[in-house]
């Protein structure tokens, strides 16, 4: 008898296979084309540098002083061995208690000492990844929807939907009011999902807010605050990057700043997210937190998270670490200064090269508006792509464009300046400035149709590499240096 052979894809799941993951996006097309190419000052110095890694690597000296002065919080040191048999057996999910402490008193300092955090509704995932999926999983049934504000971190589409089967509805912000998050936007979202029979049942905000790089203010928070209590849906604030706003800019607001001062509500609609991959520069320690007033919440992520636990080794070292306060206040405070002294740095020389930047004051990354190059003659995403398999493929820079951040807008990236040595600044930079240098000589050399889009031209678009390479040598001299289980929990409404 002849075997009957199924293709490889119907050896898996619908949800396997389907394209839930999101990583057909230019967002994580980049991260390929980084992959293949990466840059290396001896090894590929013409290779692709990393610019679209939110990634906080500018205080790894200070983590490195302090584990030096600390062996006793690492099990793997002969002065912290001793803990080894305590560390290395079973835990249950509701995490080790100084963990739990430390994590809630940590957040507290990050948010100036204005709120506080109850170590009993601290529940740990495996990163920010885990602990929304957690949420998305606990809130609402496959089929039904988060509202979240444009534009919005690509993860999302997957941290949310893919194995949760909920959907998302934008809440369309724009640049002619600095995207703010209007009541008439989530009214209209609102609606809009209610029109086409999706069941809302929560709202999804990040503050501060990636790509915008910028923080909400009291009266949005306090305005968003009503208008999920008037809703009676969940709001769900991903306050990853809570500790990365400027010191001389306007504090940072938690929500629950706002619903503890401000305004009375219904707190068990109130959740945030928080993990240290931001914050604290983490992310291979995978350490995500959902945090709730809503006991049912708690106890149902406790659950879930046992399919995502961090390691006890972790919680060992990082219980030690957040609990020695003087260590924790320099850490921050130099954290800051350091990323807005980047922040700065990298903003003025994308100035001198004409390439103006979304004011924000927090976060890994600056908001660029590119429009002037992408929309010269075609105001349209095919024009947006194509400037970014330009910059990507010819410049050698893995940016993202706006459109995978689900920009309503055509012609805005997020660059990401934190994950990177000064060197490796000053090049991408000097790669930056060629191509903008590039750009200009060819619109005073070359006379375009009124309308025909510039980059279907080659002409237009493909870079003289000689001619940038001459450039960029002059810069760098220059240079000073799915099929889902019911919701366990009852849905907000009654």
């Amino acid at each position: 008898m002849v075997a009957q052979f199924r293709d490889q894809d119907q050896l898996l799941s619908k949800m396997a296979t389907g394209n839930g993951h999101g990583e057909d996006s230019p967002y994580f097309d980049g991260w390929k084309a980084y992959d293949k190419d990466p840059y290396h000052p001896t090894k590929r110095p013409n290779g692709v540098i990393q610019l679209s890694l939110a990634e906080n690597q500018l205080c790894f000296d200070l983590i490195q002083e302090w584990l030096m002065k600390n062996p006793k919080a690492s099990i793997c040191t002969p002065d912290g061995v001793e803990n080894f048999n305590d560390v290395a057996l079973f835990q249950d999910y509701h995490g080790l208690p100084e963990f739990r402490e430390a994590i809630a008193k940590f957040m507290g300092k990050v948010r100036g000492g204005r709120v506080k955090f109850n170590p009993d509704r601290i529940v740990m995932n495996g990163g920010a990844t885990g602990a929304l999926e957690t949420m998305a999983f606990c809130l609402a049934e496959s089929g039904d929807a988060f509202l979240v504000p444009t534009p919005y971190y690509p993860g999302f589409d997957r941290d949310l939907r893919w194995r949760t089967g909920v959907q998302l509805v934008p809440v369309v912000c724009e640049s002619c009011n600095n995207f703010k998050i209007t009541k008439s936007a989530l009214e209209a979202a609102y609606e809009n999902a209610k029109e086409a029979n999706i069941r809302v049942e929560g709202l999804l905000i990040t503050n501060p807010s990636n790509p915008l790089g910028n923080i909400l203010d009291r009266e949005t928070l306090k305005g968003i605050v009503s208008f999920i209590n008037e809703k009676n849906i969940h709001l769900v604030c991903d306050e990853i990057y809570a500790a990365t706003v400027s010191t001389n800019q306007p504090n940072f607001i938690s929500v629950l700043e706002v619903i503890e001062e401000d305004i009375e509500c219904n707190r068990d609609l109130i959740h945030i997210i928080y993990s240290l991959s931001k914050d604290m520069g983490f992310p291979g320690f995978r350490v995500g937190i959902v945090y709730s007033y809503n006991d049912a919440v708690v106890n149902c992520a406790r659950k879930m998270s046992s399919l995502g636990l961090v390691s006890t080794q972790t919680q060992h070292l990082i219980a030690s670490m957040l609990s020695d306060d003087e260590f924790v206040d320099r850490f921050i405070a130099k954290s800051k200064e350091r990323l807005e002294t980047r922040r700065k740095v990298f903003t003025q020389e994308l100035a001198r090269a004409e390439i103006s930047c979304f004011n924000g004051n927090a976060g890994l990354f600056v908001w660029i508006d590119l429009r002037m190059l992408a929309l010269l003659k075609d105001p349209s995403f095919e024009a947006e792509m194509e400037l970014w398999k330009v910059i990507i493929n010819e410049v050698k820079l893995n940016v993202s464009p706006g459109s995978s951040f689900h920009c309503l807008e055509p012609g805005w990236f997020r660059v990401c300046f934190a994950n990177m040595d000064d060197n490796t600044m000053e090049v991408a930079l000097s790669r930056i400035k060629a191509f903008m240098h590039q750009i200009k000589d060819q619109n005073r050399e070359v006379k375009v149709p009124a309308k025909k889009p510039c980059w279907q031209s080659s002409l237009k678009l493909s870079l003289s590499r000689r001619r940038v390479d001459d450039f960029l040598m002059s810069q760098i001299s220059m240079s000073p240096h799915s099929p889902i289980p019911q919701s366990p929990l009852v849905p907000a409404r009654t």
